[in-house]
């Protein structure tokens, strides 16, 4: 098989952006997945049921911080492209845990490049012309934004707040200096907050959701004002299609939605179109169960993404507004009740327990 046949590996395949984008990757392209996962509490292979018995699809439970797994997998699949989405990736959750963070993104990170880097020295010069390393990240490692301040561009210095965005910062880091260092043909990107089928009920928009389906109340951190740009999934899965195709070695590119929204008014929005969609038996509105909880610790109160360089270099911008995205969203999660129903599990009614409780 040629090397531009080989198939792409996608770390981190099984949780909420990576099973998208290997969903949306087999659905449009013809060239196969190896998905790597290791199935921590977010992961979910039910996200990849569609591909079970597909000859494209391959899926491979194991840590990206087990070497020996790791070079096994590249040595026996020999992908063209690593696109890493393997990550712990939830702020409060790392306020509560910080050394799983440190453990998978950080050092995780570590062990995979040098993975990489030993399976790219082993090619062929064209193939190690062809071979890419796609590092996904978040805003988050820019730190907070004031209002009125222009949004974050990929030459604005690293200020993380929280022990997830510092692990993601330091993972960035290592990725340039890997090719900085070593030649290793890496480029990152980084998106801001994600939203869409498939993801894990303790981030806003799906645990907003489900909340307000079976009558619970729907947390939101002091004033409900953080600003957050958001980006729909399909969106985000495209953009990174169009960087691996097309993006620059060594360079950053920022993905965003340009939709910038404050939490409590993606609460409204969500709680005015369930209203419609699927309204109460009592006739009120889901809004009467929004319940104000004392603010996280270092809640950044802006996010926000210029997304112009990935426009202006490779020619991409979202489809989605944020209305037709939330509306797609919602009309999921009412589909596929099953599936949240699946997922809310003890490990997630535990986690919001903990959260949630003492604010």
């Amino acid at each position: 098989m040629e090397f531009a046949q080989q198939p792409i590996l996608v770390t981190g395949g099984a949780g909420f952006i990576g099973a998208n984008f290997v969903n949306d990757w087999l659905a449009g392209e013809n060239t196969p997945v190896v998905t790597l996962d290791k199935l921590t509490y977010a992961g979910n292979p039910d996200n990849l049921s569609d591909w079970r018995g597909d000859a494209r699809h391959e899926f491979v439970r194991a840590d990206i911080g087990d070497v020996a797994a790791v070079n096994a997998l590249l040595a026996r699949v020999r992908p063209r492209a690593i696109v890493n989405f393997a990550a712990e990736s939830h702020v409060d959750r790392s306020i509560h845990g910080p050394e799983d963070f440190i453990t998978t993104n950080i050092v995780g990170t570590f062990r995979l490049l040098e993975c990489a880097r030993a399976y790219w020295s082993g090619l062929a010069d064209a193939e190690q012309a062809a071979f890419r390393f796609l590092h996904v990240s978040t805003d988050e490692v820019y730190g907070s934004l004031q209002p009125g301040t222009a949004p974050f561009r990929e030459i604005n210095p690293f200020e993380p707040n929280s022990p997830y965005a510092a692990s993601k910062a330091a993972s960035d880091h290592l990725v340039r200096a890997w090719h900085h260092t070593y030649g290793l043909p890496v480029i990152t990107t980084n998106c801001s907050n994600n939203y869409g089928p498939y993801q894990f009920p303790e981030k806003l928009i799906p645990l907003v959701i489900h909340h307000a389906l079976v009558g619970k109340a729907l947390p939101i951190y002091g004033d409900g004002r953080q600003v957050r740009d958001w980006l729909y999934v399909g969106d985000h899965c495209a953009a990174v299609r169009t960087v691996l195709r097309k993006g620059r070695l060594g360079e950053t590119y920022n993905i965003g939605g340009w939709n910038e929204q404050a939490n409590i008014d993606v609460v409204h929005m969500i709680c005015d179109l369930l209203d419609a969609e699927r309204p109460r038996g009592d006739g009120i509105s889901y809004r009467d169960q929004v319940t104000h909880v004392a603010d996280r610790p270092g809640h950044d109160r802006r996010y926000a993404i210029d997304a112009g360089k990935i426009f202006h270099e490779l020619g991409w911008k979202p489809r989605e507004s944020f209305a037709t995205g939330l509306r797609k969203t919602i009309r999921w999660y009412l589909d596929n009740v099953a599936w949240v129903e699946r997922v809310v599990s003890g490990d997630y009614r535990d986690w919001l327990a903990q959260n949630y409780a003492a604010r």
